[in-house]
């Protein structure tokens, strides 16, 4: 009788064990759909939210297209329209009769290499002189230059006017290269490319430094053997980002230059080459024709080399 029972009892206590465990692997398996349900919806929406985002920020440039393909009438209709009702390409041809293209676009390339070479060296110098060099006061001069990032670029302008003056660059008769030299020169230095750099540089092992010593090797050659291919990532993201930024200037090169000829592509758009001398009037077809000529190049730049630019960024930001 006692067996009995105790083989009732063992009996009853598997089948509680049993069924916890069907209770368990239910009560897991609804964790695990709702789980995965919750992570759909999330994801629906961030996509959604993307999406919108994406939206937002093609439509400006879809905008100039199609505006660049309509008359000057419909864009200054009261009803706007998303696609233009007459496709005018013949606006492109327009911009290469009436605007000077070649000329502004000739002032802009030269402008834009000759600043980026120049930036990139005097970035490689100061950024190699304050992550590797030990000298007296060169985290507290490391600390100025930091703060001089906090000064909005507007306020040099005044300075930079006045010295780009005093060596006679600026005024009726100033020839193209001296246009050019106050468009250049005042802009070889930037701040956060050397911080940019540095950040690089200080990622570099310091065994590799004390290996060139070890070899004989001078300062020079370990810098430009060693640390400068090392760097190359960040280096071309720079010399992007400071290609895009003089292809896109606008004030400065408006200020310093009095004949029309020696501005930037940015300055030529803004000109009254588009105005239309009997009606008085903008032809922002045309203007949006050009537009579109000048961007396409930046464009194309960012497609093929995106990946450099989040890749020396990414490297940079690594170490402190």
């Amino acid at each position: 009788m006692k067996e009995y029972i105790n083989f009732t009892k063992e009996n009853t206590l598997e089948n509680n064990i049993v069924l916890v465990i069907k209770e368990g692997n239910k009560s897991v398996e609804l964790l695990k759909r709702a789980d995965k349900a919750r992570k759909i919806v999330s994801m629906i929406i961030v996509y959604i939210l993307l999406a919108i985002m994406a939206l937002v920020v093609i439509f400006p440039f879809y905008w100039m297209l199609i505006t660049s393909l309509k008359n000057n009438n419909e864009i200054l209709s009261s009803t706007q329209t998303f696609f233009p009702s007459v496709v005018m390409w013949s606006n492109y041809v327009y911009v290469f009769q009436v605007f000077d293209f070649f000329t502004y676009m000739g002032n802009t390339i030269v402008v834009a290499i000759f600043s980026t070479i120049g930036t990139l060296i005097t970035t490689i110098f100061a950024a190699f002189a304050f992550a590797r060099l030990n000298f007296k006061g060169r985290e507290a001069l490391f600390a100025v230059f930091l703060m001089t990032m906090m000064i909005p670029g507007e306020m040099m302008v005044i300075s930079n006017y006045i010295t780009v003056a005093s060596f006679g660059w600026i005024g009726e008769n100033a020839t193209r290269m001296d246009a050019y030299l106050a468009m250049i020169i005042p802009f070889w230095v930037s701040v956060f490319y050397i911080y940019l750099l540095r950040q690089n540089f200080k990622q570099i092992p310091n065994e590799l430094y004390l290996a060139s010593k070890v070899d004989g090797k001078s300062d020079w050659n370990f810098l430009w053997h060693v640390m400068v291919p090392l760097a190359a990532p960040t280096l071309i993201s720079i010399a992007i980002l400071k290609f895009m930024g003089t292809w896109n200037s606008y004030v400065w090169p408006n200020l310093v230059t009095t004949k029309s000829e020696f501005r930037l592509i940015s300055n030529g758009l803004r000109g009254s080459s588009f105005t239309d001398p009997e009606a008085g009037r903008i032809e922002y077809g045309y203007q949006m024709a050009a537009t579109v000529l000048v961007t396409v190049p930046l464009f194309l730049l960012f497609i093929f080399f995106r990946k450099y630019i989040m890749r020396g960024v990414g490297r940079a930001g690594i170490k402190g």
